[in-house]
């Protein structure tokens, strides 16, 4: 891998995890936590810069809340 290619790669596990932290955010100001919201380690191992935003596993109830604010938001209610 090159330097230019290491910097690209880089910088895509940096903005990956900038978009972790909003979705973090924004999931919390709906009252929703995902406790296994991360960066995938594995797709930043790669020599491309395939990063991949693990969205994790949820409970039962964590699955409904979304469902709601999914809901709500194709509804024209805003969440």
């Amino acid at each position: 891998m090159t330097t230019t290619e290491r910097r690209r790669a880089a910088g895509r596990v940096r903005e990956a995890e900038e978009v972790v932290a909003r979705l973090r955010e924004g999931f919390a100001g709906v009252g929703v936590t995902l406790p296994s919201l991360r960066v995938d380690p594995v797709s930043c191992a790669a020599d491309e810069a395939n990063v991949l935003v693990d969205l994790g596993r949820c409970n039962l109830d964590t699955a409904l809340r979304l469902c709601g604010v999914l809901d709500g938001k194709a509804a024209g209610h805003g969440g």
